[in-house]
Formats: C-alpha cells, sequence, structure tokens
C-alpha cells in the first residue's frame, strides 16, 4: 500500500512512524512534512491547504491512502478534492469537520443528538458577551467560534479579560465552567461504525501545576488508572456514536477521526468540544501503544468497512509525551536555532523516540527549530512512572537554546 499523509507536525510523525513500521506500507510519502518525517518517508514541498495540489501528488504517486492530519486542510476541503478524484482518503468532508471548524455547528449537532455538553452561547456582540458572562458567573470560558490550533480557548475567572477575548473574536461561543478532570478519547469512523481508541489525558498549560497561558500542548499520557471502569463504552454509547449517527441523519456523514474532549464532571461525563483529526500531543501517547498495524484500519474507515475489523490490539503498558518548546512559546516563539542530542535522546530498543513537530534541515543538514513546539519526547513502560522516568531522561539530552518544558506531566497519574 503507498500512503500519503498530509502535515508536518508530530501529529503527522507519530502517524508516519506507525506506518512505516506497518508491513502493509510499500511506499511512505508526507508533504509537506519536516525533518524528522524525513527519516522515515519521502517528503513533498506542498500547499497542504490546496486540494489540488495535493490530490495532483496523490495521483503522481499513484496513493492508495491519503491521510489528512491537521484540522485547517480538512475545514478547507482538502479530503473532498481527494475523494472527487476517486482516491481512499482519512478525513471528513469540508462540511462535516465544521465539528470543528465552528463550535456553534457542533453544539447544534450536541443538542440534536441528545449528546452531554455545558449549556453555552453563541454571541457576536460585546453586549452579547456580557450577558452571556453573567448569566455563568466565574471561571468564564469564552470560545473563539472558528479554528484556533488549540488556543481559541479562555478560561479565567478576570471578567475583563474574557471581554477582550470576546471582542477579539468574530464570534464566540461563551459556555458554563465544566469542573472535573479532561480525557480525550479519540474514535475511527467510517460514518456509520464507530472504533474508540484508548484514552489519554493532555496537559494545555504552559507550565508547571496547570499555570500559565494555554498552548496547543505540553505533554500527554496514556492510560488513566484513574478513569472510571466503562468510560470508553459509556462514551461510545452516549457521545461518539449519537454524534456519527447524527451527522449522516443531516447527510453530513462523519468519516475519519472524531475527536471528543471530555470532563468528567460531578454531574457526569460532558463533551468539552470536538476536533475532526488526531490530536496533538496525544496522538503521540496513544498510537505509542496501539499494536494493531494502522494502515488497515484507516484504510477501513476510508472504504466504509470497518464492521469487518478484527477489535484492536493495544500494549498493557503506558506512554508518556513531553514536549519541548521553543523560546517565547506561546506569544513570540522564536525560530532558528540548532537542535542537539536528538539520537542520544532515542534509545536503541525503541522505548524512547523523538517526535518532531516545529523542525526543518538546515543547509547543511543540521536540524533546525522551526515552530512553537518543537520536539515531542515519547516513551513507553511497564507503567506510567517507567515511562516518565524514560521520557524525561530522553528530554535531559536535547539542547536548544531557551528550550522550555513542564517538569509534571504525568506526575500525579503516575504518583
Amino acid at each position: 500500500m503507498k500512503v500519503l499523509v498530509i502535515g508536518g507536525g508530530a501529529r503527522e510523525h507519530a502517524l508516519c512512524r506507525s506506518l512505516s513500521q506497518d508491513s502493509d506500507v510499500t511506499e511512505l510519502h508526507c508533504a509537506p512534512g519536516n525533518a524528522g518525517i524525513a527519516q522515515v518517508a519521502t517528503v513533498h514541498p506542498v500547499d497542504q491547504l490546496d486540494g489540488a495540489a495535493v490530490t495532483a501528488l496523490a495521483r503522481q504517486l499513484a496513493a492508495d491512502l491519503v491521510v489528512v492530519g491537521p484540522e485547517a486542510p480538512l475545514v478547507a476541503g482538502v479530503s473532498d478534492a481527494v475523494r472527487a478524484a476517486g482516491i481512499p482518503v482519512f478525513g471528513p468532508s469540508g462540511e462535516a469537520a465544521q465539528l470543528e471548524g465552528s463550535k456553534a455547528f457542533a453544539k447544534d449537532v450536541m443538542a440534536g443528538a441528545n449528546v452531554p455538553t455545558a449549556r453555552s452561547y453563541v454571541c457576536t456582540t460585546p453586549a452579547e458577551a456580557a450577558e452571556a458572562l453573567d448569566a455563568f458567573g466565574a471561571p468564564y470560558v469564552v470560545k473563539d467560534d472558528g479554528l484556533a490550533a488549540g488556543k481559541g480557548v479562555v478560561v479565567t475567572s478576570d471578567r475583563a479579560e474574557a471581554l477582550a477575548h470576546a471582542a477579539s473574536c468574530e464570534r464566540t461561543v461563551i459556555e458554563e465552567y465544566l469542573d472535573g478532570p479532561e480525557v480525550s478519547l479519540f474514535a475511527i469512523t467510517d460514518g456509520v461504525t464507530v472504533v474508540p481508541l484508548q484514552p489519554a489525558q493532555d496537559f494545555k498549560r504552559a507550565l508547571d501545576g496547570d499555570e500559565g497561558p494555554n498552548t496547543g500542548g505540553m505533554g500527554a499520557y496514556s492510560p488513566l488508572p484513574w478513569a472510571p471502569e466503562g468510560l470508553v463504552a459509556e462514551v461510545l454509547e452516549t457521545v461518539l456514536q449519537p454524534t456519527v449517527d447524527e451527522l449522516r441523519h443531516r447527510g453530513t456523514p462523519f468519516s475519519g477521526l472524531l475527536y471528543a474532549g471530555l470532563a468528567l464532571t460531578s454531574r457526569g461525563t460532558r463533551v468539552i468540544e470536538f476536533n475532526a483529526r488526531f490530536g496533538d500531543p496525544e496522538t503521540q501517547v496513544v498510537l505509542a501503544r496501539l499494536r494493531t498495524p494502522l494502515a488497515g484500519v484507516l484504510l477501513a474507515a476510508a472504504n466504509g468497512t470497518l464492521n469487518t475489523l478484527e477489535p484492536l490490539r493495544w500494549d498493557d503498558g503506558a506512554a508518556v509525551t513531553v514536549v519541548i518548546a521553543s523560546e517565547g512559546y506561546p506569544a513570540a516563539p522564536r525560530t532558528g536555532d540548532p537542535v542537539e542530542g536528538l539520537a542520544d535522546a532515542e534509545a536503541a530498543d525503541g522505548t524512547v523516540f523523538v517526535l518532531h513537530a516545529g523542525t526543518r534541515a538546515g543547509e547543511a543538514g543540521e536540524v533546525l527549530s522551526a515552530g512553537g513546539r518543537v520536539l515531542s519526547v515519547t516513551a513507553t513502560g511497564a507503567d506510567l512512572a517507567e515511562a516518565r522516568t524514560r521520557a524525561y531522561q530522553g528530554v535531559s539530552k536535547i539542547s536548544l537554546k531557551g528550550a522550555q518544558h513542564r517538569t509534571d506531566i504525568a506526575l500525579k497519574a503516575a504518583e
């Protein structure tokens, strides 16, 4: 099978790493890729938002499957262009991807599917936003209605800060605050059958102790030893399957990766948000534990044959990812600095590996930082404590000027 992955972050590196280990994959390509992905796949300098260009590349490569990683190409309809050319594609249509592209659309779908979520108001003026904030009270939750790369949400007890964020967005969704720990649960679907993956937890705040600004994610771990028994089955029944069914009934079937961000509140499980693609950095730990070869699962979702698959197989151990970010992230990340120690960080037995997020190759072949989140150091182990120790050992061997990382990823869960 010839596979083309679209994207160039650590999520796509994780996908490419898993696909490169699949014996069914005879050729692996990625566009645009990054310095790390180039070690496991042939990279191509294609604009990932250009459906015609992506389709032309897929045709040129005679790709048997195209996997669209990031949300922006999905919302832009890249999957539609590839699908229209008769090439199997893993990723929802532009219309179905509005589940992530518009918080208001997602709330409407959840209402239609009777999915438990926070009460909310859609606001387009400062006066509406002020009214909504007062209706719910602090802490305030203000979400940009559109795509914001995981950084469009402000949770604050400062009303002025909440109002300022609302004013900076064309349209906002303001909702009640959900208490309780958060869980990320991915599911692969062909629009009818839904196959949940293993749950993970990510860390959105930049600093230890969940302090500092929201980021795209500073680390993740899986499994969740503290999660209630039967959580995956409950979410499949009350959230994932009803949402997929509702979208199909609306004439916008969702095929690809459905990501439910959940809060385990005192009143039960609630959906915080949906995403229309694998999450980053949770993908890094979830795929590290997946033992079923990935390509066949993604192709079955693209072809509508998920119901014929055997149950997924998982490693009994744990995985932890620690994100190394550049100086100034998330506000003003510094780029262009050399990244050293990558080979030293990786374990020969594959228990520690480095996934590139924001890197590029320099003129002399060296690896340079090229984004806010630069690397995801991922480790597996018999349990969270062992995986965590290995991940931080890997982090300690990497050198990047001004680099920052959290020191408490998976700490409470491991303890």
